[in-house]
């Protein structure tokens, strides 16, 4: 294990959770890195609605991996979303992530999600995460289960048995993306790994999760489609001559010293 995969491992402490942020593209990714954040997560969303391709259904593999290439002077740690891994064989998606990390990625997000609204088989997911923690041995896998976004039967049950599996196959943390705030206690009890939880606007903050011990807060797509919205907004603002300013926007300037300070 390198000094920059105990660092990663290292701001996932239970009780005091990292907030990852989640970029898109160069630009995202270095605006977060200057306002201090140590470690930053790409969003599939993001780096598949970039790419003119949807999300979550595995055609964004050379995307993801350009997305890291390029991202690879900056000076933060990055883990990857990688859907499912682009491949339905474990020996496969632990080639693919090897790329990854020779490229200096410090971890991944494998999910367990298919393009079908069903989940993939328990023993497949952890076979993929097995093949991982092998082929990269330091890199932190932090295992997602869509089982509350996909509307499973009893996704309480399933996510608990989805844990203990992945959890036996190697994975460094758990992520449960939709998962009610009235479960997070339950699941940081029983997990028996980090928990990661998806920011919720309005929902609890990173001090009440904290004192849930959720050692990981993503805003996972959050930040693209908010992005997006301001620039819809501040267009329809300009249509119809209401544009007062409203918040500043990064000066040209701005945007062309981050570019000029994390070239690619």
């Amino acid at each position: 294990m390198t000094d920059r995969h105990a660092a990663f491992r290292a701001l996932h402490r239970p009780g005091r959770p990292l907030l990852l942020p989640n970029a898109w593209d160069h630009a995202s990714a270095a605006a977060l890195a200057a306002r201090g954040h140590a470690a930053i997560g790409t969003t599939s969303l993001g780096v598949a609605a970039a790419a003119g391709r949807p999300d979550g259904v595995g055609a964004t593999r050379a995307e993801t991996l350009d997305l890291a290439w390029r991202l690879r002077h900056l000076p933060v740690l990055l883990t990857v979303d990688v859907e499912d891994g682009f491949d339905q064989e474990p020996a496969a998606v632990a080639r693919y992530v090897g790329e990854l990390a020779a490229l200096g990625v410090v971890g991944v997000n494998l999910e367990d999600g298919r393009p079908d609204g069903t989940l993939s088989p328990a023993p497949l997911v952890a076979a993929k995460i097995a093949a991982v923690r092998a082929a990269v041995p330091g890199l932190f896998v932090n295992a997602r289960t869509d089982a509350w976004w996909l509307d499973v039967p009893a996704p309480l049950a399933e996510a608990r048995r989805r844990a203990a599996a992945y959890r036996a196959a190697g994975a460094d943390g758990f992520f449960v993306p939709g998962a009610p705030d009235d479960t997070i206690g339950t699941l940081v009890a029983e997990a028996g790994l980090p928990l990661n939880v998806l920011h919720r606007p309005g929902g609890p903050d990173l001090d009440h999760l904290g004192r849930l011990g959720v050692a990981r807060v993503s805003t996972g797509s959050l930040l693209f489609r908010a992005a997006l919205g301001a620039a819809l907004s501040r267009v329809d603002a300009v249509a119809a001559g209401a544009d007062t300013g409203g918040s500043t926007p990064p000066g040209y300037a701005e945007v062309q010293e981050l570019s000029r300070r994390f070239a690619t």
